[in-house]
Parts: C-alpha cells; structure tokens; sequence
C-alpha cells in the first residue's frame, strides 16, 4: 500500500468506519464494536490495496461501505468461513451459537444453589489413558501376589473388615493384620510413595479451571 493510500484510509476511510459500524453492525459472541470498527478497516485496507495492485482507484466512501457490508454479512479480516462453529457468519446465520460456561443452566434442589453450564459438561474421572496405564499396574502388581495375599485383596475389594477377612480365611486377625502391612509395603515399593497421592488428586483440567475462576474472582475483587 503506497502512502498516500495509507493518508486516504486514516483520514477519510477510518472516520467513515467509526461512525457507521457502532449504529449498523451487530456484535456476535464477545465482540465489541471496537473491535468491529478496527476490523471493518482492515477489510476496507485490503480493499484498497488490491485494487492499488491492479491499478485501479476506489473512493473512500466505497471502501468504507463494502467494508461495512462485508462486515454486516459476517465477514471478518481474519477470515469469513460459514461452516466455523466460532465464525460470525456461522452465528448469524443461526447455526451456532456460544454461550459462556458460567451459564446458569439449573438450581440444585437440594441445596439451592445455581448449577452452571461447566458443572453439567465436568467429568471428575481421570483421563482415560491414566485409568488404563494405572490398571495395567494394577494388573501386573496382583499377579505377583502369593495366593493368601490376593485373597485377602479380594475380600478388602469387596468390603470385608479383617475379622472377617480372617473367618473367610479361617486364619486369625492378627495373621490378616499383618498380611495388610506387608501388601502396603509392598504396593509403596511397587507403585513409588506418592501413590496414595497419585490416587486422590483431582484432575489437571479440573485444577486448572478452578485456578482460572480463583485468578479472575481474584481480579475482580481488586478491580472493586
């Protein structure tokens, strides 16, 4: 772009753009029409720079008014795809739509409380690739077992306490006491100390959502 094209889209083109796009072009999603206003010049910049490239002139009202119908149409200078779920002609369209994850979708009955869109779509279970590695472990770990022991997890899986455990086993609780340290001892070798850890810490998504909301709660309360 040559500069007196550049003189001609900040003096005439960009006043044009400012005072038309806030009363005629619709935001969509988290837009602004701050953002449309400088968006709306970089589509009229491209306008008038490929028609400076094929030699040909463009006024500045015509720049600023194909601008602003690109812009009306769901046009943006990043790109103009209809089919983008996130894309403005997409939501103009009614095809899509976004909405924020602090949403209130429902109120708890029990409680009172708001239920929000991200507490319906979170999932607390681990990754799937976590849950499949931690149980190959798990496997491999319980075929090293004598018989006594595995018995004795078996019966702890399934509830028993370890009077119990020792009347299915017909052996004393002292006996199933001492089975229990061994297999605690064992399973810390195994697995590494950090395992009872490992077992209960939540998610990573989950934590770095819930360190998101503290930063902005955190934010807002300084802005306040």
């Amino acid at each position: 772009m040559s500069p007196q094209v550049g003189f001609l889209l900040q003096d005439q083109v960009l006043p044009r753009l400012r005072a038309v796009v806030p009363r005629s072009v619709l935001c969509v999603g988290s837009e602004d029409h701050d953002e449309l206003v400088q968006d709306s010049c970089a589509l009229a910049a491209r306008i008038m720079h490929n028609a400076e490239a094929q030699g040909k002139t463009v006024t500045a009202s015509s720049a600023a008014y194909y601008a602003i119908q690109h812009c009306k149409s769901g046009r943006r200078a990043v790109g103009h795809s209809a089919v983008d779920v996130h894309g403005s002609a997409t939501q103009l369209n009614g095809r899509s739509r976004l909405e924020s994850m602090e949403e209130v979708v429902a109120i708890d009955e029990i409680t009172g409380g708001e239920v929000l869109l991200h507490d319906v779509l979170s999932d607390d279970q681990e990754d799937p690739s976590t849950k499949a590695a931690r149980k190959l472990d798990w496997e491999t770990f319980m075929s090293s077992l004598s018989e006594v022991d595995l018995a004795v997890v078996l019966l702890m899986i399934e509830g028993l306490c370890g009077a119990a455990i020792a009347r299915a086993l017909r052996t004393t609780a002292t006996r199933i006491q001492t089975s229990k340290r061994n297999l605690a001892k064992l399973l810390v070798d195994y697995m590494g100390p950090e395992i009872l850890q490992e077992v209960q810490r939540r998610p990573q998504w989950k934590a770095d959502v819930l360190a998101t909301k503290e930063k902005m709660a955190c934010k807002y309360d300084r802005l306040h």
